[in-house]
């Protein structure tokens, strides 16, 4: 199993907000997804790697400082992980991320949140035009889809032969 050095990587944790639990399609296999994320969060924090996690912004459900904007309750976020905002699918897109990335020399990026085919796709592919290495966690994303599962499936593909590495998120070892 590959190991992470905490001084060159960050947790990325894209758009886990409570309103896309609370979808009227639920999250696939959410549970599950709230499980491998708080383990990688919880290995990212021991291994004293930045945790960033991402709130996205629309006029829909995600609209800013409503109560379903906010990250689900069930993460083990914890007072010195980075907030970030986005309204863009890609977490690069008109935010501070590059910039904060670069201050810090990290150059591996750790993917984990939601959605599958819409913000996870794009800010893995923005990563990898960047010239980051993408670590992403293939069970550690989802959709509220009808076809989230074949979704997932299809993009762990797609961005692996874009030069992701895709790898199950119980195989994602991180130390100091």
């Amino acid at each position: 199993m590959p190991t992470f050095a905490s001084n060159e990587t960050a947790l990325l944790v894209i758009d886990m907000q409570y309103a896309l639990f609370e979808h009227k399609s639920p999250i696939y296999n959410a549970d599950h997804l709230l499980q491998k994320i708080n383990n990688l969060v919880e290995q990212a924090h021991q291994a004293n790697m930045p945790v960033v996690f991402f709130q996205h912004i629309n006029k829909g459900i995600l609209k800013k400082d409503a109560p379903g904007w906010n990250l689900h309750p069930a993460l083990g976020i914890r007072e010195e992980d980075i907030f970030m905002e986005k309204q863009n699918g890609s977490a690069f897109q008109n935010t501070l991320l590059y910039d904060w990335l670069q201050s810090r020399e990290l150059t591996t990026l750790i993917m984990c949140g939601l959605t599958t085919h819409g913000c996870i796709k794009a800010t893995c592919k923005d990563a990898l035009k960047l010239g980051y290495r993408v670590i992403l966690a293939a069970d550690g994303h989802s959709s509220y889809h009808v076809d989230a599962a074949s979704l997932i499936e299809q993009w762990n593909v797609k961005l692996g032969q874009q030069g992701a590495v895709v790898i199950p998120a119980g195989n994602i070892l991180l130390c100091p």
